[in-house]
């Protein structure tokens, strides 16, 4: 499926992270992914409320939680930085698609970084 919102399209999602050495770019990737994968559903689902929208992210974030052990045999972390950079990153998808008022720490309450 091909995202058609234009704010999406023109986000550099992890931006902070991929310009820290810290942070795998391979993994990263797989984040980046991650996110437009929440994109792509957002879009094909069009959840009609906020409870419909923080199903979406809880799985997403699930799937960041995977991504941890990557991180680690890649000799880093889902530390600080990258919890504020994936975090902002999952608020501005939903404020994207019109979700304003969608609570940050509902959208990753699934974290286990």
């Amino acid at each position: 499926m091909t995202i058609t919102n234009q704010q999406v399209k023109e986000r550099a999602f992890l931006e902070v992270l991929y310009e820290d050495e810290y942070f795998p770019d391979h993994v990263l990737d797989k984040g980046k992914a991650i996110l437009l994968d929440l994109c792509e559903r957002i879009e094909a689902e069009r959840p009609g409320d906020l409870k419909a929208l923080y199903a979406l992210t809880a799985v997403a974030t699930e799937r960041f939680n995977a991504l941890e052990a990557e991180f680690d045999a890649a000799g880093s972390e889902i530390e600080t930085v990258a919890r504020e950079e994936i975090g902002g990153d999952i608020w501005f998808v939903a404020t994207a698609y019109g979700f304003e008022d969608a609570d940050v720490e509902e959208l990753i309450a699934a974290r286990e970084w």
